[in-house]
């Protein structure tokens, strides 16, 4: 054991875990980063998979990284740059048909029409009404959820707590209020329905709701996930989707430079076994190999349930807690592929194998909401969905430096594959089906780009227990934890915890099983960072955040 502990031990270098130790490094506390893997990064990293040829490995497109972090952190100045995307998304449908979607919104007002006048005119109020409601979102990202049903804490300061949290939604009118309850609540597919009639546009927006998302876009509570997609930006620009040059790892790697310029130490090749636990304590980690760290906190950016179920003792929480821990439901249908590519898909609706806006939008591949309800319903019924949702992007289209000149990167997001896929075909693994299903998702790309499979040179596939494996996302879950209500805000992970301060003194919970959930955001760990530092605070540390800095958090 070291002989002066840490101040914090982080376990996993994500993003978050990366995010909060950069901040408690400024507070002036000695950090440690943990990581099980070689690199840095979690599952925002950029990876060779083919020789020659680069892309993100897990995650793979930039929107929702907050600004502040963006700039508390330096990330510009240790080489992050973020460019947008051409077109948000391209929809390519049957025969001679698409929608293109982005490039202003009369550029997409007149690709709706070509299916709907109606619905081009309400498009505007549409967008209104999302970005109202994405408004009320982004206030509460980066407040600490009032903790109901905690034990510590008075209850007028609780009270206090959740009517500052209220403000933004009261100061909505009537509409508006009626707006979020309804984003909140209901399925994407409801609210869809009811603003629009041609199938088009309300899958390029639905396809948002099912995004790591094991369910119908008919599911109640979906609304939520779409509603979590929008409320990011690129430099400034609201709603837009982009491409961080050379890949998710760019982030993390300014991250961590930014860590080591503020004196955090990071170790990779640390798989942790356990959290020790001392008199109701964190104390520190036991690394694999034996080797134990001592901390006077442990900050897990891990899932919630790999925390309780893997690293901790079943004694060391009470009962009630462990159930609620074992109920916390996470599961996506996220097939992961990386391909490599000799050159730019040629579609039927689209013709031409050099770069054209629609090339570096995101491609959806689900022409209808139906087709995706069909796509969940056929994965939970027979393991995976016979026809899928795919998602392309081909980040190499604006950033040339992810594979040979004249040659091509995509990033396939694919949906629906059951991570339990033992329920449906016993005895089976995805060890069992993973190239068979990966055909499948190259089949589906080429029934609209008939060059795309002879294109394809090479590729890497994750299937939700690949994801599991390698980035400790249980069950495939990209969030760590479904985005439904139950699972939200002050009941994230369980109600009485979404403070990011755990059952068990000393430790916390500062990765996306927190308050606001999944997506590489970078919020968990800023707002974990800044009630660690309050506790630190209690009495005042030596070395802690100026009150001034610590305002920005």
């Amino acid at each position: 054991m070291s002989a002066e502990p840490f101040d914090a031990v982080v376990v996993g270098a994500g993003h978050n875990g990366l995010a909060c130790a950069a901040y408690l490094a400024a507070a002036g506390m000695s950090v440690c980063v943990v990581e099980r893997r070689p690199i840095v990064g979690g599952a925002a990293v950029t990876e060779e998979f083919h020789p020659g040829f680069r892309n993100s490995t897990a995650s793979y497109t930039v929107s929702l990284l907050a600004p502040q972090v963006i700039a508390e952190l330096d990330l510009a100045r240790h080489g992050l740059t973020i460019v947008k995307r051409p077109l948000a998304n391209f929809l390519p449908l049957r025969g001679n048909a698409y929608l293109k979607v982005g490039g202003g919104l009369a550029a997409t007002q007149a690709e709706v029409a070509k299916f709907s006048g109606r619905d081009a005119e309400r498009l505007p109020a549409y967008y209104a009404m999302l970005s109202r409601v994405a408004d009320v979102l982004r206030v509460l990202l980066h407040k600490t959820p009032p903790n109901f049903g905690a034990r510590r804490g008075a209850r007028v300061g609780l009270a206090l707590d959740a009517w500052k949290a209220a403000k933004p939604f009261r100061a909505l009118d009537q509409a508006g209020q009626r707006d979020v309850l309804d984003l909140f609540t209901k399925s994407a597919g409801e609210i869809l329905d009811r603003w629009f009639e041609s199938a088009p546009i309300k899958a390029a927006f639905g396809f948002d709701a099912v995004v790591g998302n094991f369910q119908s876009p008919y599911a109640p509570g979906s609304a939520y996930v779409l509603l979590h997609h929008v409320f990011g930006e690129v430099n400034g620009e609201r709603g837009q989707w982009g491409h961080a040059i050379g890949g998710m790892g760019a982030i993390t790697q300014a991250m961590a430079r930014e860590c080591i310029a503020r004196g955090v130490t990071i170790r990779t090749r640390s798989p942790v076994a356990r959290v020790i636990v001392d008199n109701g304590r964190a104390t520190g980690v036991e690394i694999e190999r034996g080797e134990t760290i001592a901390a006077r906190r442990v900050v897990a950016n891990v899932n919630p349930k790999l925390l309780f179920g893997r690293l901790l003792d079943a004694s060391d929480v009470d009962a009630d807690f462990r159930t609620r821990i074992e109920g916390y439901r996470c599961a996506s249908g996220t097939f992961r592929m990386n391909i490599a590519l000799s050159a730019l898909p040629d579609f039927k609706c689209l013709p031409g194998t050099t770069a054209q806006p629609h090339h570096g939008s995101g491609i959806i591949v689900a022409p209808s909401l139906g087709y995706m309800e069909r796509a969940y319903f056929d994965a939970r019924q027979h393991g995976w969905s016979r026809a899928p949702i795919v998602e392309m992007l081909i980040p190499s289209v604006v950033d040339d430096s992810l594979a040979p000149r004249g040659m091509h990167v995509a990033s396939l997001f694919c949906q629906h594959a059951n991570p339990r896929i033992g329920d449906t075909l016993p005895g089976h693994t995805w060890d069992d089906h993973r190239d068979e299903v990966a055909d499948l998702m190259i089949d589906t790309v080429d029934a609209v780009a008939p060059n795309f499979r002879r294109s394809v040179l090479g590729r890497r596939v994750l299937t939700p227990l690949d994801l599991e494996r390698e980035f400790g996302l249980i069950g495939g879950d990209i969030f760590h934890g479904a985005l439904a209500l139950d699972q939200l805000y002050s009941t994230r992970p369980v109600l009485g915890n979404a403070d990011y301060r755990m059952p068990i003194k000393g430790l916390y919970l500062c990765g996306s099983g927190a308050h606001p959930g999944g997506g590489v955001t970078g919020i968990p760990g800023r707002n974990a960072a800044r009630e660690i530092i309050r506790d630190a605070k209690r009495p005042r540390r030596r070395g802690s955040l100026p009150r001034k800095r610590e305002a920005r958090l």
